[in-house]
């Protein structure tokens, strides 16, 4: 484990730690009938200002953002390039595909599926591409999983409009694939639909990705006669991949599980890996100082 600052420029604000001690406070008249009566004091003496720098201090070390990280096998580090590319079609929006919530539509049920998946893939740099009527990069290759997880959840059926656009959904895999150095790269398609929309046909797409080595799983969600079952089955083959059918929720785990066994192959990794930030404990440690001033105060004056 290693320790480091995050945003180590914010440190420059210690040096206005001497304003606590040194700098004038506004004007206050004080009447006294006797000049004997009154001392000369040093700020240094109090310990008001003391207990401001600390608590000044801590807020300083919560912003330039402590944490510990883990390099232990950084260069080692095992895994692929996965996209995966996730229908947003207005389709998707039909519920009853999970059993147990029938009331889940199947693109909500493909998304917490999709970051129960995400979640086990630690040695993979993986992105989200979704599509309809045309495709986009939701989130580009990275191993934050936590961040990869939130934004899965935050797209929505519709989102890249009603239709199905395949083509473009797998050169926009392959474009984000190509911000990546793994050697093994890996699209994970997911749709429920059939492509009818879109400037790339879904053969010459699959060529792209042949030629630069990409395989292709492709998941057909719901019943057969709802997607083009063929044509995902004619892109797996040709890529390398595997075409499965996922005519339920249970279905679709089942099928995650067996591509969770893919073969790794070594990548670069990054080079902070498990992050845990710590500034909830300066940040703590300022709130209860804070509250134990205010209460002093209080009944100082009362």
């Amino acid at each position: 484990m290693q320790f480091i600052f995050g945003a180590p420029w914010f440190f420059l604000l210690l040096l206005l730690l001497p304003c606590f001690l040194w700098c004038k406070k506004y004007n206050q008249e004080f009447y006294f009938p006797k000049l004997e009566w009154i001392r000369r004091q040093s700020p240094l003496l109090s310990w008001e200002p003391w207990l401001k720098i600390f608590i000044f201090t801590l807020m300083v070390i919560a912003l330039a953002k402590p944490f510990i990280y883990d390099t232990s096998g950084n260069a080692h580090k095992k895994g692929r390039d996965l996209v995966l590319a996730i229908d947003a079609s207005g389709s998707m929006a039909q519920s009853g595909f999970d059993s147990i919530d029938r009331f889940k539509n199947k693109y909500e049920t493909t998304i917490s599926l999709s970051q129960a998946f995400t979640k086990k893939r630690l040695d993979d740099n993986m992105a989200v591409v979704v599509f309809g009527t045309f495709a986009y990069t939701a989130s580009p290759l990275t191993y934050d999983l936590e961040a990869l997880s939130y934004l899965l959840e935050m797209t929505n059926v519709g989102l890249a409009g009603e239709s199905t656009a395949i083509g473009d959904a797998i050169m926009q895999a392959i474009h984000t694939l190509s911000f990546g150095d793994a050697k093994n790269k890996a699209i994970i398609l997911l749709t429920d639909g059939y492509h009818n929309a879109g400037k790339t046909s879904p053969k010459e797409a699959v060529q792209k990705a042949k030629e630069r080595g990409i395989r292709i799983y492709t998941i057909g969600i719901g019943k057969k006669s709802d997607y083009d079952a063929a044509l995902l089955e004619m892109i797996a083959k040709e890529s390398g991949g595997e075409s499965y059918a996922a005519t339920s929720a249970e279905a679709l785990a089942k099928i995650y599980k067996k591509i969770d066994a893919l073969e790794p192959s070594h990548i670069r990794g990054e080079n902070y890996l498990n992050q845990k930030l710590l500034i909830f404990f300066p940040l703590t440690l300022v709130f209860g100082l804070l509250v134990l001033w205010v209460l002093y105060l209080s009944r100082s004056e009362s």
